[in-house]
């Protein structure tokens, strides 16, 4: 029985395996696309309507600008080379509100908002490129629907640990679980999330270039970053780099992306 179970699970994870748009890492999708967005989309119109939209009409009509010339190439990117169903589920739009965070964020569907918090640190077009292609990047990717594919898989690998140890004493059997938590969380979740992070920045270079935005500008906006950042970012248990590393990363990827913007 414990056998059956076993094989059938494994059967599903490797039915669920995909790949991951130009970087062609393998990801695990057990969630389709149309229930993530109908998640999203509910998520994101309780946010919108919940914070103030931005009255910087300027700023604002960068945003859009520079979403839509991102997610316009990449769209035409992925049409001439036969990805059409990468992008049938999308369906962009972008916002800015009024909001201190230095933040940005994509839902499922592509549904980008920016805060105008983050507005001093991209400072120019470009830098604003920078952060929608980033953005932009974890939508083609399915990042969303990637991370509540691994929260899946780890309850089940959770329900599994739990019924191999059925037998032992309930002290045993309340370590294993701690220790498959604890494993499951430092060693696949956190991980993976910060993986999702250096992946969106590669993709994100890749992006800009495509809609003629220098990738170049990346490295800069990130040194801004770095020195503007409030107190230290311990990595190993983080869910995003530290800019150290993520700017060392970008550097690696640059003379990648620099050939997209050469076309």
């Amino acid at each position: 029985m414990k056998n059956l179970i076993f094989l059938s699970l494994l059967a599903v994870l490797v039915s669920a395996c995909s790949s991951v748009v130009l970087t062609g890492r393998k990801q695990l999708l057990l969630v389709s696309d149309a229930d993530v967005i109908a998640m999203s989309a509910t998520a994101y119109k309780q946010f919108v309507d919940s914070v103030p939209a931005s009255k910087n009409t300027v700023q604002t009509a960068l945003v859009k600008k520079v979403g839509v010339n991102i997610s316009q190439a990449v769209e035409n990117y992925l049409k001439t080379n036969g990805l059409e169903s990468e992008i049938a589920n999308l369906k962009w739009e972008f916002a800015l509100v009024k909001d201190t965070s230095a933040n940005a964020f994509c839902m499922p569907g592509g549904k980008v908002v920016f805060f105008e918090g983050i507005l001093p640190m991209t400072r120019t077009e470009a830098g604003m490129a920078v952060v929608m292609g980033h953005e932009i990047a974890h939508a083609v990717a399915k990042h969303a629907n990637e991370r509540m594919s691994q929260q899946m898989a780890a309850q089940f690998g959770s329900s599994i640990a739990d019924m191999l140890s059925a037998n032992k004493s309930a002290a045993t059997r309340q370590t294993i679980n701690v220790l498959y938590g604890l494993g499951a969380q430092v060693g696949v979740i956190l991980p993976y999330s910060r993986k999702h992070e250096y992946e969106a920045d590669h993709l994100g270079l890749i992006f800009m270039a495509m809609a003629g935005y220098d990738p170049n500008d990346a490295v800069t906006f990130w040194e801004r970053m770095m020195a503007n950042s409030k107190g230290s970012n311990f990595e190993f248990t983080s869910t995003h780099p530290s800019e150290e590393n993520r700017i060392a990363n970008m550097k690696a990827v640059l003379p990648e992306a620099l050939k997209y913007l050469k076309q």
